[in-house]
Parts: structure tokens; sequence; C-alpha cells
């Protein structure tokens, strides 16, 4: 990568520090050359692909997005040279006082990605994709549990839920979803506000899935009047942009409650496997935040009460031996 940089900078001339790293197996530096800065990106070809990256940062370019410009790349070997956004991420500034501006920022970014985002080429969030990622909560986060078995009559409750989940997936309005919409990967930038990453994982899908993932954030959380008025914002926004076409606010919120539902039991199994087979697991501390989100709205619809009743006897007593477990492996 030290080669490659300097070929395109003509100079060796240069300083190297670690960024920042994520879920993924990419790793990304910070390049310092002649009073400016560049990030540059090793993802590694055979587990990634850096060139969707940098397709789709050039695609959501040219409607307006503020995504990284590429300035150099080398698919063969995964590595990019893109823009540095610094380092203000949205979970270090939002607060009360913030937080109506940097959502109401990222909120005009996404009208954009959903009324006029690629969605050519872009695989199809479909029903068997929807499924493989509910799984991921029986096969990874479950069987972390504590000597937790799921009962016959238990998986039967949870197959049923799974079904209204993606059946209500899947009569939402179809719109370019990034997947990682949420403040770990949007940028307080100056201009432009805010910068986008992480976006190469984009598929076509619900129109609420993007809008869960912001507003019910894994990482932070805010009240639920306050996600319910931004969510309402959002609603009419949409609706002036042509996303939406009918006029029904009480389903949109219905859509939007039930796909967090799906993303959340997602994400569960997505910790619980970084913990498990990727050696992470400082990410189980935020399975009780996520996991509350699916308590709370599993509590106020009758068709996910056996989910709740499953949440309240089996898994939220196991949850904190697990977490405190992860905590003591991860000191």
């Amino acid at each position: 990568m030290r080669r490659w940089a300097a070929g395109i900078l003509g100079s060796e001339d240069f300083a190297l520090a670690p960024a920042s790293s994520d879920a993924s197996f990419r790793r990304y530096w910070r390049l310092f050359h002649g009073g400016t800065t560049r990030v540059l990106m090793d993802a590694p070809p055979d587990l990634e692909d850096c060139g969707r990256f940098a397709d789709l940062s050039r695609r959501f370019r040219a409607i307006g997005l503020n995504t990284p410009e590429i300035h150099a790349e080398n698919r063969a070997d995964g590595f990019l040279m893109l823009t540095d956004f610094g380092h203000r991420v949205y979970l270090g500034e939002l607060t009360e006082d913030t937080a109506d501006r940097l959502y109401g920022d990222a909120l005009g970014a996404l009208a954009v990605i959903q009324a006029f985002g690629p969605t050519d080429g872009l695989p199809s969030y479909d029903e068997a994709f929807l499924r493989r990622e509910l799984g991921l909560f029986r096969e990874w986060f479950l069987t972390s549990l504590p000597g937790f078995v799921l009962s016959p009559e238990e998986s039967v409750v949870l197959a049923c839920v799974e079904d209204r989940l993606v059946a209500s997936a899947l009569e939402q309005p179809r719109v370019c979803v990034h997947r990682d919409y949420h403040s770990r990967n949007l940028m307080l930038t100056e201009a432009g506000n805010p910068g986008i990453l992480d976006f190469q994982d984009a598929v076509v899908g619900p129109v609420t899935y993007d809008l869960v993932s912001l507003l019910r954030d894994c990482y932070i959380a805010w009240p639920a009047e306050r996600v319910t008025h931004w969510a309402s914002g959002y609603f009419h926004l949409a609706r002036q942009s042509g996303v939406l076409r009918e006029d029904d606010p009480g389903r949109f919120l219905r859509w939007l409650d039930l796909m967090g539902v799906q993303r959340h039991l997602k994400a569960c199994g997505i910790f619980a496997r970084l913990h498990r087979r990727d050696g992470k697991p400082h990410y189980l501390a935020d399975v009780p935040r996520t996991l509350g989100y699916v308590r709370e709205v599993s509590g106020r619809y009758p068709e996910l009460d056996g989910l709740s009743r499953l949440l309240d006897t089996r898994v939220l007593p196991s949850l904190n031996a697990l977490v405190a477990a992860a905590s003591t492996a991860g000191s």
C-alpha cells in the first residue's frame, strides 16, 4: 500500500496513521502529505470488493450526495485513495441541542438517495435475502445465550413472527437502500453535510429500512416521541419528493416499526457473530439497546406478542450473562 501511494503521489515523503476500523475486513489509514490528508482504504480483494465502493461513490456523487471522491484506485490489490472527511463522526456530535439539525441534514440526504439513487445493478432485498438476515438471530445470537435452546413451540412462534416481518417489508415501495445509514457512517462536514460512508452494500429494498437504521440507531437512542416526530416529518418529505404515493402515515409508521424489528434482530445476530467468529466482543455492548427496540415495538403489536413473551421469559434474563462474559473477554 505504501509503494502504491508513493507511486500515486510521486513521492515517498508522506506519513500514515490508522484512521478507523469497522465490522468488515477493511482497514483505513490517514495519509499526510504536503499539508493535505487523504484516507487510504485497504480492502483484501479476496474478502472485500473495493470497486463496488468506488463505483457507488461516483454514482452517489453524481446525484449531489457527499460521498468520498475517489482520487486513485487499485482494484486488483484492494486499495483506494479517498477524500478525508475528518474526525467528526455523527455519533460523537449528536446531542440534545444538535440532533434536530444533524438529523435534518441526514434525512434530506436520505430523501435524495430514495428519490434519485441508483437501482440498476443493485441486488434485490428480496424474500430470500430478508430471511437469511433474520436467520442470523437464531444461528448466532440465540446460540450465544448460556444454555439456550428453542423449544419446538418457540421455534414455531419465531417462524410466524419472521413471516409477518418479511411480508411487511415486501409490501413497501422499493428504493435505493444504503443498508447501514446510521451515526457511525455519517460524518459532520462543513459543506454538503453529511459525509456518507459504508454504502458499498446498497440494495433495492423497503422504503423504511434506512430510516429506521438512522432513527433507531444501534449505537444511540432517543425518546420514542422524538423518533416518531422525525419519522413523521420524513413521511411528508418522502411524499413531496415522490418517493411515497399514498398518504397513509399510520401505515408508514407500522412499516417502520416492523422493519426495525427485522433489522434489530439481524443486528443482534451480527453482533454475536462479530464476537464469536471475529473476536470483536465489544459489539455485544450494543445488544441491550438494540434488543430493547425489539422489546418496545413487539409489545405494541398483537401479532408480535409471541416474540415479546420469548424475549421477556427466555432471552432477556440470559442477556446480562452474555454481555458480562464478553466484557470479561474483551478486557
